[in-house]
């Protein structure tokens, strides 16, 4: 295929998928995953890793915002030149060749976008136990039910999932901005701002811990790209719907942890796994703890729509190049969505729920998806030389210089997860290293269908 002819493969507008998603709903999809457990979760965390210093904490979670914000801009624009199905598996595919492109897909399957689904179907679990009491076990049965019930609801179109991440998009935002307000007219709690870890506290080192814990609750924004077929005018609506939900969610979570210590004591808020429902019932009783634990419910709910909407569309892409399990390319004739792929995802996620703890899950997820963001943000390099008159209707800001700051950032944050959780880490490397010899299993078999091919022909 001509230099001229892979370009315009690559940039086309044209897809066998269904344009249907509009700007809100494409700022739903990222919001809508990035906003699940994390804000809920992960406050006490961060604080916990931040030796309890308030400020330090908040210029964690400021942190985490702004590297999520300059690595998404990365992928604006690689999605508004290359709008089509698999987001990074595509990028990388094409800077870097089919065996990234494939150790991308591969991992994501088995840890990264299936660990996402299984943590965030978990805690949907543990949230549902708060109002309804559950076993360790029966908490496991309520995620694996609701993995199922959310993908049979997106195999029937893309239509119809985002409106479920549109309703649980709007719904889940009442009762943050209900304890945003009401922490800030009424909280009376005086924590200090400390902004110091503490004395022979190194820094670098728990500022990385506590960053990771934080991305944890940023992770989702690259899932727009990955569903890029299907949006409506692609090249305005992905950059522009990016900008809006990193940043959106950054100022949401900055505001909604800063409410949290005006309510409660930072000791408090570091030793109690649900922080939110604790403040609630500070402010406005029992009914708050019950708000907050509804409000959690339809977040994570809205959260794992999302990742079982976007995640499979990366498998379709690589199951149309040959390199992955070819059933996985078949669309659904009357749907047009990769049910088989989903179904897929679905199954791995639910395995995935009977092995890890929920940190440990975060972890090897956030781990193993750097790993491959680092990748995906060196294609932006790559391309440009590759692919110099490939039209660019956004071009990243502050180029070359803000993508090598991401880079850097981001190796930084990977030495240091190896460091401190090198049991999860390790799975995180383990998988894609399998994945080499899996690779030119499926090119092989691909090589003898294309040799069969040409003989009958």
């Amino acid at each position: 295929m001509g230099n001229n002819n892979k370009i315009s493969e690559l940039t086309k507008i044209d897809t066998e998928l269904k344009r249907e998603m509009g700007l809100f709903s494409a700022v739903s999809i990222i919001a809508g995953i990035m906003i699940g457990s994390g804000i809920f979760f992960i406050g006490s965390f961060v604080l916990q890793r931040s030796n309890n210093a308030p400020g330090f904490a908040m210029l964690v979670w400021l942190a985490g915002g702004v590297v999520s914000l300059l690595a998404g801009l990365c992928y604006a624009e690689l999605g508004a030149a290359m709008p089509r199905s698999g987001g990074a598996y595509v990028y990388l595919r094409e800077a870097f060749g089919p065996l990234v492109g494939f150790l991308q897909g591969w991992t994501f399957f088995w840890i990264g976008a299936s660990g996402s689904i299984a943590a965030l179907a978990v805690g949907l679990g543990t949230y549902f136990s708060n109002l309804y009491p559950l076993s360790p076990m029966a908490i496991k049965l309520f995620a694996v039910a609701v993995i199922i019930i959310l993908t049979v609801i997106n195999c029937l179109g893309i239509k119809f999932g985002s409106l479920i991440q549109n309703v649980f998009m709007i719904g889940k935002l009442i009762p943050i901005l209900i304890i945003i307000a009401l922490g800030f007219a009424l909280g009376g709690e005086h924590n200090p701002m400390t902004v110091s870890p503490g004395a022979g506290t190194g820094i670098a080192g728990t500022f990385a811990v506590a960053l990771i814990a934080s991305l944890w609750a940023y992770e989702g924004w690259t899932n727009l790209n990955t569903v890029a077929e299907e949006i409506k005018n692609p090249r305005k609506n992905l950059p522009l719907a990016m900008i809006i939900a990193i940043t959106g969610v950054t100022a949401v979570y900055m505001l909604f942890n800063y409410a949290l210590l005006k309510v409660l004591p930072v000791g408090v808020i570091a030793s109690n796994a649900n922080p939110g429902a604790a403040a609630a019932v500070k402010l406005i009783g029992s009914a708050g703890g019950i708000l907050v634990t509804i409000g959690a419910f339809l977040s994570i709910f809205g959260s794992c729509n999302g990742c079982v909407l976007a995640f499979p569309r990366l498998y379709y892409a690589m199951a149309k190049d040959g390199i992955f399990f070819k059933w996985f390319e078949k669309i659904h004739p009357e749907y047009k969505t990769p049910v088989p792929a989903l179904i897929a995802s679905a199954v791995v996620s639910i395995l995935l729920i009977f092995t890890g703890s929920f940190q440990q899950l975060t972890t090897m997820v956030v781990f193993s998806q750097w790993i491959f963001y680092i990748l995906t943000i060196c294609s932006v390099f790559v391309l440009r030389k590759k692919y110099p008159d490939m039209e660019r209707p956004y071009k990243v800001w502050g180029y070359p210089i803000l993508p090598i700051l991401v880079i850097l950032v981001s190796l930084f944050i990977l030495v240091n997860t190896l460091i401190t959780d090198p049991r999860s880490s390790l799975i995180g490397l383990i998988v894609p290293i399998v994945g080499v010899p899996v690779y030119y299993v499926f090119k092989n078999r691909m090589n003898n269908e294309s040799n069969k091919k040409k003989i009958e022909a």
